[in-house]
C-alpha cells in the first residue's frame, strides 16, 4: 500500500508538470505565421505570461520541497531574538507551523498553475531574506503587471546637426523679509504695551 501511495504521488507531480510545461513556453515562442525576425531585437519574457506561470510553478516546487527548513529557520531567528531555551522550544514550534504553511501554500500554487498570481508566502523563497519570518498575504491576487516595452533606441545624431541647448536663468526671488520682520515686531510691541497696560 505504502509503494502505490509513493507511486500515486510521483503520477500526480508528473502529470501536473507534463500538463503545464507547455503552457510555460508558449509565449516564448514566435508565433505562426510571424515574418517579423527576432535577429537584434531585446524583448523581454520577464511578465508574459509564460514566465509568470514558470516562476510560480518553481515556487510551489520550491515551496514544497524545502518547507522543511523553516524549522531550523525559525529556531535560529527566534534564539537570535530571545535565549536558547525559548528558542529551541517556541523555534521548533513556530517552524513547524511554518512548515505547514508553505506546504499548504506549495499545494495551492500546484493546483492552481495556469493562474499566474502572486506570491502567497513573503519571502517568495526560504533562502530569501533568512532572518525575517515567513508572513502570508492575500491569496489568489492576479499578478497583473503588464509585459515591459522593449526600450526605444535611437539613432546617434551628428553634432553638427545638433544644435546647442539654451537654458534661461532663474529669476531670482524678490526678498521681503525684512519688511515683513518690521511690520510683525511693529505689531508685536504694540500688543505687549496694550497687554502691560492692563
Amino acid at each position: 500500500m505504502r509503494k502505490f501511495s509513493r507511486f500515486f504521488v510521483f503520477f500526480v507531480f508528473t502529470g501536473l508538470f507534463a500538463a503545464y510545461a507547455p503552457m510555460t513556453r508558449a509565449d516564448m515562442q514566435q508565433g505562426y505565421g510571424d515574418t517579423s525576425s527576432t535577429q537584434g531585437s531585446t524583448q523581454s519574457f520577464g511578465n508574459s505570461y509564460g514566465s509568470k506561470v514558470s516562476n510560480k510553478a518553481l515556487n510551489a516546487f520550491a515551496n514544497l520541497t524545502t518547507s522543511t527548513l523553516e524549522i531550523p529557520k525559525n529556531i535560529i531567528n527566534t534564539t537570535n531574538k530571545s535565549n536558547i531555551i525559548y528558542g529551541a522550544v517556541g523555534g521548533l514550534f513556530k517552524g513547524v507551523i511554518h512548515m505547514i504553511g508553505r506546504i499548504g501554500v506549495g499545494v495551492t500554487d500546484l493546483i492552481t498553475i495556469p493562474l499566474p498570481t502572486k506570491p502567497i508566502a513573503q519571502p517568495a523563497y526560504i533562502w530569501n531574506d533568512f532572518d525575517v519570518d515567513t508572513t502570508y498575504g492575500p491569496v489568489f491576487r492576479l499578478d497583473s503587471s503588464q509585459e515591459e516595452e522593449p526600450p526605444v533606441v535611437q539613432e546617434p545624431v551628428a553634432e553638427s546637426v545638433v544644435a546647442p541647448v539654451v537654458v534661461a536663468p532663474k529669476p531670482q526671488p524678490i526678498d521681503n523679509s525684512k519688511q515683513y520682520k518690521q511690520e510683525t515686531n511693529h505689531k508685536l510691541d504694540e500688543m505687549f504695551k496694550k497687554e502691560m497696560k492692563k
